[in-house]
Parts: structure tokens; C-alpha cells; sequence
């Protein structure tokens, strides 16, 4: 969290891969959509299921399973793409996130967040802001613009280009 973010709570949408529950701030978020038919780009890496398109624009998707090193996504019912905004050096990118579901918009105070472990977790703790608490479980808060690589989102762009 940054010192500027000790008086403010802020929005959440929290979502699901597997049993794990995790949230990104709100106004990274676009909108979200239904699982629409994914096209399959060939020589991109593993976590991108490929493009779609929204409005007239191609939108990569990245599996966040695979992302996370987790099984790849099985689709159902209540699997989704959140459509992301994420900061780069030259802008903004807008990407596709597939997830199993999404949970709800939550309101977090900094003081129900707490920073992220040094051990013991899935992901690397420099992707997380911190550590959510809900109903005695706790909600992994992805820092989206720290997520992927510079290389990685230039071959996700290259990919929907």
C-alpha cells in the first residue's frame, strides 16, 4: 500500500480460481463479460487462450489459472473474462482476464488489508498489494499493473495485432 493510501477504502471486484479468491481494484476494471468464444493465437505463451472481440477491437485473454501456474480454466456457467486496464511505461492495455467467477464488488479500509506474506505462496508476494480479510478468509489483492511483464504484455499486444 502506498502512504497515501492510509485514510481511503477502496472498491474491489473480487473473483475465483478454484478455492482461491482473489480482487483487483475497481478502477482497473472495464467491465465484465460472459465467456464468449476465445480465437486461439498460434506462438504466444502458455497463459494466453488467445482473442476476442469486443466492439470492433481485438482483446487478448490471458488464463489467470494458468498465470498462477494452476490447472488450466475449465470452462462452466460462471466463467468470465474481466476486461483489465493496465498501466504501462507507453500507456494503457486493455486485456482479457478469464476466471471461474465473480464474487462482488467489496469495500476494503486500509486496515483490513495487510501486506502480503514472504513465503509460502503460489504467486510471487511483489503481485500482491496485500492480503484482504472477509468473513475470517482472506482475499488475495492483485497489483494488476505489476502482474505481467513488460515482455509478456508486448507479446500479448503483438498476438492481438
Amino acid at each position: 500500500m502506498n502512504d497515501t493510501d492510509t485514510t481511503t477504502s477502496t472498491q474491489y471486484l473480487t473473483f475465483t480460481l478454484g478455492t482461491e479468491v482473489f480482487a483487483v481494484d475497481i478502477a482497473k476494471i472495464r467491465e465484465v463479460l460472459e465467456f464468449t468464444s476465445v480465437t486461439k493465437v498460434p506462438r504466444t505463451p502458455g497463459f494466453m487462450c488467445g482473442v476476442i472481440n469486443l466492439r470492433g477491437s481485438v482483446v487478448p485473454v490471458v488464463d489467470m489459472r494458468q498465470k498462477f501456474n494452476m490447472s488450466r480454466s475449465e470452462k462452466s456457467v460462471n466463467t468470465c473474462i474481466i476486461i483489465l486496464e493496465i498501466a504501462q511505461d507507453d500507456g494503457v492495455v486493455v486485456m482479457g482476464a478469464l476466471a471461474d467467477s465473480v464474487r462482488e464488488v467489496m469495500e476494503l479500509e486500509p486496515g483490513q488489508i495487510e501486506p502480503p506474506p514472504k513465503i509460502g505462496m503460489r504467486l510471487r508476494a511483489d503481485f500482491l498489494k496485500g492480503m484482504g480479510k472477509q468473513e475470517g478468509r482472506f482475499i488475495m489483492i492483485l497489483d494488476i499493473d505489476r502482474l505481467f511483464s513488460v515482455e509478456e504484455l508486448s507479446s500479448v499486444q503483438n498476438a492481438a495485432s
